[in-house]
């Protein structure tokens, strides 16, 4: 069993979970993730670490909830234990002093982002960090993603924080203005396939961070795999991360699109199974 630590809110429907797991806390490098079951009859879920403690033996973990298994995740507290808990897996994130990095992250893909801007910051470069979000309510991690940013770019749709637009925009004012040597993106597969668009315009050098449905984690289901320069990989274990200029995008938000239907429908009716228990 794995006990959780320390639990909060940072939006409505984003919680941060500290979970103690020590050899994973020890393991993990950028760019890892881990795979969770909350219970015996639960699913499997992957989540980026998005921060470790190596003193203390734990991970940190960023949830949106979305789904029957995120909303009980999320209904978590302190004290409370998770069944299950594998990593760290993935390949991690290639980390060398290669100059001006820009890091772009969307919506709950900022807490994925974090690890990295960390360690690219670490390792001497230069990082200019772009995070997105409909609206201010919904931009997380903005005081860490600072501590460790040369500049820090705030967009949301609305113009509540920062400057009205899309992510793309952000990136693309630092890239009219200076030289860029290379960029990651995370964050939805949409907002991932228009700012691979972008840098590939300027023939910038881009990693993007895939989010595919995933079951075992291992390489041995094939539901995580996408196309990359028209071969097949893996997303957890050939990934996360790949060229983003060679991932073909619209095949991944098919795949991702499949089960919306039936996610939508269960996770409605597990919300009316708790209004019935409440009532």
């Amino acid at each position: 069993m794995f006990r959780i630590i320390d639990k909060e809110f940072l939006s409505e429907n984003v919680a941060r979970l500290v979970i103690e797991a020590p050899y994973i806390a020890k393991s993990r490098k950028a760019g890892n993730f881990i795979i969770l079951r909350i219970d015996e009859n639960g699913e499997r879920i992957p989540l980026t670490i998005s921060d470790a403690d190596i003193e203390k033996g734990t991970i940190t973990l960023i949830v949106q909830r979305v789904g029957v298994s995120s909303h009980k995740l999320c209904t978590m507290n302190a004290g409370d234990s998770i069944l299950d808990v594998v990593g760290p897996l993935g390949e991690a994130t290639h980390i060398s002093n290669i100059g001006t990095v820009l890091c772009a992250g969307g919506g709950v893909g900022v807490a994925p982002l974090f690890p990295i801007v960390q360690a690219m910051k670490l390792a001497g470069n230069r990082v200019i960090t772009v995070i997105a979000a409909r609206n201010k309510d919904l931009i997380i991690l903005e005081d860490k993603m600072r501590e460790y940013s040369d500049e820090l770019i705030i967009m949301t749709d609305d113009g509540s924080k920062g400057t009205k637009g899309l992510v793309t925009q952000g990136m693309e004012e630092v890239i009219l203005r200076e030289k860029v040597n290379e960029a990651i993106v995370i964050g939805p597969a949409i907002m991932m396939k228009y700012a691979a668009l972008t840098t590939k315009k300027y023939n910038i050098p881009t990693l993007a961070s895939l989010n595919t449905i995933m079951v075992d984690g291992t390489g041995m289901c094939g539901a995580c795999r996408v196309s990359v320069g028209g071969k097949t990989e893996f997303v957890c274990v050939n990934g996360p991360e790949f060229d983003a200029h060679k991932v073909d995008f619209d095949e991944m938000l098919n795949r991702l699109n499949s089960y919306k239907k039936k996610e939508s429908e269960g996770y409605s009716d597990y919300l009316k199974s708790l209004e019935i228990v409440t009532n």
